[in-house]
Parts: C-alpha cells; structure tokens; sequence
C-alpha cells in the first residue's frame, strides 16, 4: 500500500516555527528520521511552512541526507562531496546534476530488473524441484545422524567389552 499512496498522492507534512515537523494526513508530529522512513517505504512527502505554506521539501530532504552521511552509513565520501560542491556556480554545475539524476534514476532501474529477474527465477522452480531438494537434504542428515549415532554405540560397546 505504501507505493500505490507514494505514487498517487503526496503527504503533507507542516513545519512549524518551533521546528517541529507534523504529518497532516496522520495527526502527529514525526521526526526527519520518520521522514526517511516514509521515503524508504515509497512515500512521497511534500514539507511546507505551516504560516506562509513555502514549499520546504528540498531541504528536509536535504537535513534528512545530512543526517545519513552523519550518523549513519555514509554513501558520499570526503572527495565526492568536495567534487560536487566546487560544480556549485561552476558552468558545468547543470551538466552535473542531469548526469547525477541520470545516474541514479539508471541505477534504479537496473535494480528493479534484477529485483524481477530474480522473482521469475524463483517463481518458476518448479515445486517438485524444490521438493526434490528438500528429501535430498533431509536424506543426507538422516544418514549423517545414523552414522553418528554408530560410531556412539560402537564406541559405547566397545567400552563395555574392554571392563570385561
């Protein structure tokens, strides 16, 4: 459900003077860390200044990465981000930011085919096959307990008969 809502509506979250951030459609107050969640999930969010209704989504979005690269798992390293803010007034500044949405938007979409190569793949093994593998690996530790199972009882009775 989440990426059919992400995908027809967006949700409306409010900045308030205090800072604090308030989902409209859930009536509570979140975090940028719910944010991010509402993102990973598919969500689309669209972060406005309660009193003049500016549009503030960039930089959420913005403080939301900030906060990643800090406190979390890092995907920009020191270079790249060095690199990308010298293109900022640089002439070619344009070019990199189509080359860098083109990048990841490619990048996404190789992931979804994987993602659904790998659904076929698995959608058509054949039940029987999968059975098949199953009562060979059950037949294999059954013969591996068996054989521990004897050598257990062979040591055991092999000690009865040295107290003799």
């Amino acid at each position: 459900m989440g990426k059919l809502r992400g995908m027809t509506q967006e949700r409306l979250i409010k900045k308030y003077a205090n800072r604090r951030l308030y989902d409209a459609s859930q009536s509570r107050h979140i975090t940028l860390d719910d944010i991010r969640g509402l993102i990973v999930k598919g969500e689309k969010v669209r972060v406005v200044e309660d009193k003049t209704g500016r549009d503030l989504t960039r930089q959420i979005l913005l403080q939301v990465i900030a906060d990643q690269e800090q406190f979390g798992r890092p995907i920009l390293a020191t270079p790249v981000l060095e690199s990308i803010i010298r293109f900022y007034g640089n002439p070619m500044q344009g070019l990199l930011a189509s080359f860098l949405e083109r990048s990841v938007e490619t990048f996404l979409r190789q992931q979804e085919l994987l993602q659904s190569q790998i659904s076929k793949i698995v959608a058509n093994t054949p039940l029987a096959t999968m059975a098949d593998l199953t009562r060979q690996n059950l037949e294999a530790l059954s013969k591996m307990q068996d054989g521990m199972l004897k050598a257990l009882i062979s040591k055991r009775e092999k000690g009865r008969d040295d107290d003799k």
